[in-house]
């Protein structure tokens, strides 16, 4: 036997405009608690130094000590903002 629901004193179109409605509540909720996945920013070590004012010879001792992950593309040097928020966030727990 299947499951069924018996709808009375319902016309198609009630019952249609009823689903559609429960149907949007549940997407606007989605849609709040949603934020699309933004693409990392990229830091070079001038924009560190401004962000966490602290100096170039910092920046580059707590990236030799591992404090700060760089990434080299070429002969370019660069940070993920979220790698350094995570670090700044982490150090205080």
């Amino acid at each position: 036997m299947t499951d069924a629901i018996l709808v009375n004193g319902v016309t198609p179109q009630q019952l249609t405009e009823t689903i559609l409605k429960g149907v949007k509540t549940q997407l606007d909720e989605l849609k709040k608690s949603y934020s699309p996945k933004e693409p990392d920013e990229k830091m070079t070590p001038k924009d560190v130094q401004k962000e966490l004012k602290i100096s170039a010879t910092t920046v580059f001792d707590w990236s030799n000590k591992g404090i700060l992950i760089r990434r080299k593309i070429g002969n370019r040097t660069y940070y993920l903002r979220s790698e350094i928020e995570d670090t700044l966030f982490s150090s205080n727990k």
